[in-house]
């Protein structure tokens, strides 16, 4: 091969075609007939144009990709080329489409080596997201099939394949451009005696795909969090206590964040009024004030535009004292969460049971969960919400010494590697000395990230000061959670060995 001077990626033009009927004759040896007419490449030119591409080296053609778009919903899964392509006139492909399927890829013979592949490849999916489509799909030869057929069936030389045992040059490469193989084709296309008539049907999702919605309204990819590290001070009655809370509201929409995250119990202050009851009977003082409370934030969500997570609060249901905590989003909704896993000290002091629902939560934002303090310490829960899509982790939560701070802390840390999403957890700070069960706080509110090259080395996003009064504002990236989840250095949810163990609700 001579010395390259210059590699481009072009537009196929109908003035190539000459010049590309012998490179696909060169490159396709084994079947000598496998090249397109001229009036079918002009019709691909003029129904798709940004589909068909060419790789030019020395303004040499070296390679092709020829694409249309097609409703996948309209093929069965045991569709063979002539189904997929009109019967080789592409009036299958349609603008309308949600895929765009592979119609041919080839590079000569005398270029291959240099990754060629890999950029048409990489040309597609940058198209596939561009014009927000679901994905890409093709059927993949296998052409070193023939010399195992008599001993291998279709499965068991795809298995051999994946696990490197034999080589297959075309599937090889496929499954190593992120093309997973879904279902064995049989009949493909006809003529391929290599592949025995057999074909792998490859596909590749868009995780940047949004389905077309008729709703005025969109999911947020950069999400802005606001965190409250509340400071305990006594407070004559609610409502100058929920003047306090409107101030860190108002400050957080300020700076037009979308959600609003408060401490676990950071209504404690009021139950100063009760010291003469006993501890059991004080906290459920407390709890009268909830609904009340509730409704206020809902009021202050719509007001100020922002999604509130109020944090917890006592609340009695049946007569059994729970530690509950509300998301009031601007829409006007609300919805409950529950602290499932109650600490000795809250069973013992004050006669708390944990609650049994476990639930992601939809917002404008997309999918969150939300876990109340010592809940962040049992892996399973989080878990769980992450295998239903949770995006974003909230964790109000109250600790009062280091090392308990140190426990949700590193916990939280670890559920933000292990499930692939982010994290936000906000404490309470200071002192309570005319509150029995609530003397000191210790808290550093902090957003940790999953640890790869996207993020922050040390998967910390933002952290506020250590036990001081403040508001923490920090940006986090839904899609770069997507492409976590597909080329990360390690994937810690595709990679788990279910077929060894499985997790579940009761």
């Amino acid at each position: 091969m001579e010395d390259i001077e210059n590699i481009e990626l072009k537009y196929l033009k109908l003035e190539d075609y000459q010049e590309l009927k012998e490179a696909m004759i060169a490159s396709y040896t084994t079947m000598p007939d496998a090249f397109w007419q001229e009036h079918q490449i002009k019709k691909l030119i003029e129904e798709f144009p940004e589909g068909q591409v060419v790789i030019k080296i020395n303004d040499q053609i070296a390679g092709c990709a020829l694409s249309i778009i097609v409703d996948y919903n309209q093929f069965d899964d045991n569709h063979t080329y002539k189904d997929i392509t009109g019967n080789y006139t592409f009036s299958t492909h349609t603008d309308e489409g949600d895929v765009i399927y592979g119609v041919d890829v080839f590079i000569k013979p005398e270029f291959r080596g240099l990754r060629l592949g890999r950029r048409l490849y990489d040309y597609r999916k940058e198209l596939c997201e561009r014009l927000n489509l679901r994905g890409l799909a093709f059927g993949g030869r296998i052409p070193n099939y023939h010399k195992y057929s008599d001993t291998l069936t279709p499965k068991e030389y795809i298995d051999k394949v994946k696990r490197k045992e034999i080589h297959d040059p075309v599937l090889n490469f496929q499954i190593s451009n992120d093309f997973h193989p879904t279902r064995i084709l049989k009949n493909y296309l006809e003529g391929d005696a290599s592949s025995q008539d057999y074909a792998v049907l490859l596909e590749w999702s868009n995780i940047y795909y949004e389905k077309k919605s008729k709703k005025a309204t969109t999911i947020k990819k950069i999400v802005r969090l606001g965190l409250v590290q509340w400071q305990m001070r006594l407070y004559k009655d609610m409502d100058e206590m929920m003047q306090q809370a409107e101030f860190f509201i108002d400050s957080v929409s300020g700076y037009r964040s979308d959600f609003a995250l408060f401490p676990e119990f950071f209504n404690a202050p009021l139950m100063a009024d009760n010291n003469h009851l006993s501890t059991p009977e004080a906290i459920r003082e407390l709890a009268k004030h909830t609904l009340e409370m509730v409704q206020r934030f809902s009021k202050l969500a719509i007001s100020y535009n922002i999604n509130i997570i109020t944090g917890s609060m006592p609340e009695v249901v049946d007569n059994k004292l729970h530690n509950v905590g509300y998301l009031c989003r601007r829409d006007g909704s609300t919805e409950r969460f529950e602290k499932l896993h109650i600490t000795p000290d809250e069973a013992r002091v004050w006669g708390m049971v944990g609650g049994n629902k476990l639930q992601t939560f939809d917002t404008d934002c997309g999918k969150i969960g939300i876990l109340i303090c010592y809940d962040v310490e049992f892996p399973e829960l989080s878990r769980i919400l992450a295998d239903e899509g949770m995006d974003i982790l909230f964790v109000p939560f109250l600790t009062d010494t280091q090392n308990g701070f140190s426990r949700v802390r590193h916990c939280a840390q670890a559920r933000a590697i292990e499930n692939e999403c982010y994290v936000a957890i906000a404490g309470s700070v200071g002192n309570l000395p005319n509150v029995q069960n609530m003397d000191i706080q210790y808290a550093q509110s902090a957003v940790f990230t999953p640890c790869d090259f996207a993020f922050p080395t040390n998967g910390v996003k933002a952290e506020a000061t250590q036990n001081a009064e403040m508001i923490l504002i920090a940006d986090v990236d839904i899609d770069l959670l997507r492409e976590l989840n597909q080329f990360g250095s390690v994937r810690n949810l595709k990679d788990r060995r279910t077929d060894l163990f499985e997790l579940k609700k009761k």
